[in-house]
């Protein structure tokens, strides 16, 4: 599906699980028809039982609810938790299931990694929250920082329309046509755009670098796992040197540590063109946003790393439109102002013959990955009904026992 931008779009900001899951449970318990959920992570936590009752209890009121989570992402739901969704009515489905062997998960190339909700064609939600308690404050130190949209109006339609098609390629079941409104709802020009590795592989990378290309004031990006490709990089560094006000807001206290170790590795070469460069260091990063010139916006589950921009399924919505662009850069900017330090370039820069040689290793490499991603085994990826994911499930748990 070519994505095309849409007139007519109310959109809202919802910032860390405090105002997506409730947005998001409001909206199923509304259901009257339809919902549809993609998901990577979907974790049997209070968040997760939260998400089983609302769709049990749509369903057993007749609403066709379908819901696919990663196999990678969402390796343990039990037998309890799938059967129950089940036995109320509950298409699941698993994306490439994944399997341990001893101890190890594997098989975490080309993940889906969306995170869409729709809800009876009206309303939906894109952005980079998982259904799991890491993304609520009360979670501790480990609370994941993180961001979604809430969008309704003509653009909806579109969303749905691939969620659909989605459903349809996995078993050749197609959701019963609906027909829903789709009525102008606010200001906002929506463009839902994805990436695959089939038509649309760098699909959500040429937006950014379109934008990047055209800004003529500011580009603020928040971005959890921060590895861009080569064009990108290159965009970023010609808009600093142009005048344009460059500010990156990356990990300082990463999930993984090898995620800001690869993103300092190219410090350096952002700073000495002017790039600003500011590590979150209340909690994990987790959001993948930007706003550019005060009205072009993104919010969605792609992050600027290889597996994001070259491997995994991914979705984001761009939006144009000064009042939802303000809003994101007023949160954005809370964070520089009181949860962020400003990461001095002669800090970063280390000794100069071991930068030289560390940045042109890390160049090569960004040049040429699209290319080697491209090698990577490629082949069509399986959608598993649940049923058989419970029967396997049980199997081990019997064995285990």
């Amino acid at each position: 599906m070519k994505a095309r931008w849409v007139d007519g779009n109310q959109v809202e900001l919802l910032e860390n699980g405090e105002q997506f899951f409730p947005a998001i449970f409001e909206s199923i318990r509304g259901a009257r028809r339809e919902v549809i959920i993609e998901t990577f992570i979907l974790f049997e936590d209070k968040v997760g039982w939260q998400l089983h009752a609302e769709l049990v209890n749509a369903a057993q009121r007749g609403v066709e609810v379908d819901v696919m989570v990663d196999g990678f992402g969402s390796p343990d739901l039990g037998s309890r938790f799938i059967d129950e969704l089940v036995a109320a009515g509950v298409r699941l489905r698993t994306f490439e299931p994944s399997r341990r062997f001893l101890g190890i998960r594997f098989g975490v190339l080309r993940r889906m990694h969306r995170k869409l909700v729709i809800v009876d064609g009206a309303t939906a939600f894109v952005g980079g929250i998982n259904f799991s308690a890491d993304h609520l404050a009360d979670f501790g130190p480990g609370a994941k920082q993180d961001y979604a949209a809430k969008v309704q109006g003509p653009i909806v339609d579109e969303i749905r329309r691939f969620a659909v098609n989605v459903i349809t390629r996995s078993d050749g079941r197609r959701p019963a046509e609906q027909s829903f409104a789709t009525q102008r709802q606010g200001p906002a020009a929506v463009l839902f755009v994805t990436r695959d590795n089939v038509e649309h592989h760098n699909d959500i990378e040429r937006h950014y670098r379109a934008a990047i290309r055209t800004a003529r004031k500011s580009i603020l990006i928040a971005n959890a796992y921060f590895f861009p490709g080569y064009l990108l990089l290159r965009e970023l560094r010609r808009a600093a040197r142009r005048g344009v006000e460059v500010r990156l807001v990356l990990q300082g206290e990463p999930d993984m540590p090898i995620v800001k170790v690869a993103a300092s590795l190219l410090y350096d070469h952002l700073q000495r063109d002017g790039v600003r460069i500011h590590e979150y260091c209340k909690r994990p990063l987790h959001g993948k946003v930007a706003v550019i010139d005060d009205e072009w916006s993104t919010v969605g589950s792609s992050n600027l790393d290889p597996l994001s921009l070259s491997l995994n399924l991914e979705a984001n919505l761009v939006v144009r439109d000064p009042a939802f662009a303000g809003q994101l850069r007023e949160r954005l900017e809370t964070l520089i102002e009181h949860d962020c330090r400003q990461v001095d370039r002669a800090a970063a820069s280390g000794f100069g013959l071991w930068q030289g040689l560390r940045s042109a290793v890390v160049f090569h490499f960004l040049r040429s990955f699209p290319r080697w991603a491209a090698l990577l085994p490629l082949h069509t990826p399986k959608l598993v009904p649940a049923r058989r994911i419970s029967a396997d499930n049980s199997a081990e748990n019997t064995h285990a026992g």
